[in-house]
Parts: structure tokens; C-alpha cells; sequence
């Protein structure tokens, strides 16, 4: 039984669209998901794609991604990435693909020049939270994550 980590292609944003709605699933949030195939075209695949995309496979079957970004850290004068998503089907876990989702996306990261990789974890998803502590991952409990959206947004942005 084989893995392949590939970058991802336009072909692959139905699958892509699919794991981001298995990972909604997963967190109990499907109702969140409004992402469509043709944004995520769009914004993956153009000629300035906002972000990147990894496809793992098992035995020639896709069984997960990961989905990241550029940020920049100002203190360190350098890019990071961050991984907004990264999801192995049920069905595939506990065979590694994980793992080399993860290594893989370090690696991109490390090939362009980026200090570190963020992201984060449901406080609730235990498997998930040992398996980034397993990997080295450094817990950062006195920072606290902030979000803008919708109506609070846009009220922002006419300020």
C-alpha cells in the first residue's frame, strides 16, 4: 500500500471542495462551509493563486489535503506559512497520510524561505492536538486568536 503527496491541480478542486466539506463534518460545523468550486479556481489556480494545495492519495484513491498560505512575521523579517486546513478521510487515518501531509507542507515551506508554519486546533479535538504536540508543535496558550467577519467587516471597512 502506497501514499503520494502531489500538489494539487484544477482538475482536483471538486475533491478539494469535498475535504473541506468532510473537515466541516468532522469540526460539527457543515452548515459553515459556503465555499464553491468555481472560488476555489479561481483562487488556487490563477495567476496569482492566494493559496496552495497538497493532495494525498492511498493505494490511488484521494484520502487528503492540506490547504495553506503565505503570511509574513514582522519580527522575523520573513515569510511563514500557514495551514488553514489539513484533513485525512476517516476511512485513511492512522496510516501515516497525516504525517506526510504535514512533512510535506514543511517542506514547501521551508523551499521558500518561510521562518515557520501556524495554524490551528479545535481545543475539543484531542487526536488532533496530540498528533501536532507528537510532531513538534509548540502550543501558543497566552496568544489568543481574533477574527473580523461578515457584518463586523464590512462595518470596519466604512468606518
Amino acid at each position: 500500500m502506497s501514499t503520494t503527496i502531489r500538489a494539487a491541480t484544477p482538475a482536483d478542486v471538486p475533491q478539494i471542495l469535498a475535504f473541506i466539506k468532510g473537515l466541516a463534518h468532522y469540526e460539527r460545523a457543515p452548515h459553515e462551509v459556503t465555499a464553491t468550486e468555481e472560488g476555489l479556481l479561481r483562487d488556487g489556480f490563477g495567476p496569482q493563486p492566494i493559496y496552495h494545495c497538497l493532495i494525498a492519495g492511498h493505494d490511488g484513491v484521494p484520502a487528503g489535503f492540506s490547504l495553506f498560505f503565505f503570511n509574513y512575521s514582522t519580527w522575523k523579517g520573513k515569510p511563514g506559512v500557514y495551514l488553514e486546513d489539513i484533513y485525512v478521510e476517516p476511512e485513511h487515518r492512522g496510516r501515516g497520510i497525516g504525517k506526510a501531509l504535514l512533512v510535506e507542507t514543511a517542506k514547501f515551506a521551508v523551499e521558500h524561505g518561510c521562518e515557520r508554519m501556524q495554524w490551528e486546533v479545535l481545543d475539543w479535538n484531542t487526536p488532533a492536538i496530540d498528533f501536532y504536540r507528537a510532531m513538534g508543535g509548540e502550543f501558543l496558550d497566552e496568544w489568543r486568536n481574533v477574527r473580523l467577519s461578515g457584518d463586523a467587516l464590512n462595518r470596519l471597512a466604512v468606518a
